[in-house]
């Protein structure tokens, strides 16, 4: 029995290709193939700077330091995402908020976002960040989060580790004018893959500039940010606090490669997304919502049983018969990390109760139809 997993790299021979010249090359890291990787994703999203780090969780970070989230401010987002999407804002020293999500998107909801805010603002302690996430590659609705950005005054960095690719309305994720800075994740099981790694780009020029400072440790070779006539061409400064969160030529390398064939990998995923609709249809669960004015990325096909008592027993068949399916997210205020920061259960129940029913079925470009059509039928007997 070949077990199909939720999700899954694809790695041909011309990614091997572009990786092997990386290796018989002068650069292993800090060389040319980064800059290219850098420069491909921007254009393709539309944006005009983009900062290429070893993970999404280093480059939600360096988001955060770049936007001066420090001690005393307060960062907001979804409790249905990874940790990082929080932990980010303690990594700061900066205190962490959840808003609840819309039980039909499973993305932060904008009714409750506002309505926050207007209690946020009465008590002074209204958000300084405020991180949508694109939950299974969905796009948020940016456009109403830049309004109220613009109203209570805080900054956006829109989560889109599942997103790439997506559009939201007419933009490309990662170049639409509603955010200050996009995050983007290369993990393995991402629709492309770097092995592991991130990205964060922008419109903002003085922010992609910092961002790029940050990532290395805080250091300039640029003379016009020293604080002194340099002392030659191998003269630099570390004019501020960063990190090491560089990625290296080899990774570079993989992503340009793969970005060649993300349309593709896009339009397979809503193929595949297209069947399991049609396939799923008379089944006692939920089936994914995608906003037709958008493209979704598509990262997750996740359904939410009907009767949520069921899952782990839906879960332990499926898991049985070679079928890899998986549970996104937890809530992040429900880890035992957050709930010693004063978080307990019934704080954000859409997010609660979504939890209890949701399963991520496979979904990954390298899906067969064939492949498809068994996880349907171990699920329907699982249902039965």
């Amino acid at each position: 029995m070949t077990f199909i997993p939720y999700g899954r790299q694809d790695i041909t021979d011309e990614d091997i290709k572009a990786v092997c010249e990386v290796l018989r090359s002068d650069f292993l890291t800090q060389g040319p193939a980064i800059e290219k990787f850098e420069k491909t994703v921007a254009e393709y999203c539309g944006a005009s700077h983009a900062v290429a780090m070893n993970s999404a969780t280093s480059a939600l970070h360096v988001a955060c330091l770049a936007l001066d989230l420090g001690p005393g401010d307060w960062l907001w987002t979804s409790p249905n995402t990874f940790v990082a999407s929080a932990n980010c804002a303690l990594y700061c020293g900066a205190q962490v908020d959840f808003v609840d999500i819309d039980p039909a998107t499973h993305n932060m909801s904008i009714e409750l976002l506002e309505r926050k805010l207007q209690a946020a603002e009465s008590e002074g302690r209204l958000p300084k960040i405020v991180i949508p996430v694109h939950f299974a590659g969905e796009p948020c609705d940016l456009k109403a989060i830049k309004a109220l950005a613009e109203r209570y005054r805080f900054k956006v960095i829109d989560d889109a580790s599942h997103a790439i690719g997506g559009r939201y309305g007419e933009f490309v994720i990662g170049g639409a004018p509603y955010s200050d800075i996009t995050i983007f994740s290369f993990h393995p099981v991402k629709i492309v893959t770097t092995g592991e790694g991130g990205m964060a780009v922008t419109n903002n020029p003085e922010l992609g500039v910092k961002l790029a400072r940050l990532r290395t440790h805080g250091i300039t070779r640029n003379p016009a940010e020293m604080t002194r006539e340099p002392d030659g061409p191998w003269y630099y400064e570390q004019i501020g606090l960063g990190y090491n969160y560089r990625i290296t030529d080899i990774q570079a390398a993989l992503g340009v490669s793969q970005l060649g064939r993300l349309d593709a990998y896009i339009r397979r995923r809503h193929e595949l997304a297209a069947r399991y609709d049609e396939l799923l249809a008379s089944l006692p669960l939920k089936r994914p919502v995608r906003n037709p004015e958008n493209l979704s990325g598509l990262h997750l096909y996740v359904i939410v049983l009907n009767d949520p008592s069921r899952r782990k027993q839906v879960f332990e068949t499926l898991r049985a018969n070679g079928i890899g399916v998986n549970v996104h997210y937890i809530p992040v205020h429900l880890q035992p990390y957050y709930r010693t920061l004063g978080f307990k259960p019934g704080d954000f129940p859409a997010a609660e109760a979504y939890y209890a029913g949701a399963v991520s079925l496979p979904m990954f470009a390298t899906l067969t139809n064939e492949q498809q059509d068994r996880v349907v039928s171990v699920l329907s007997d699982a249902l039965a």
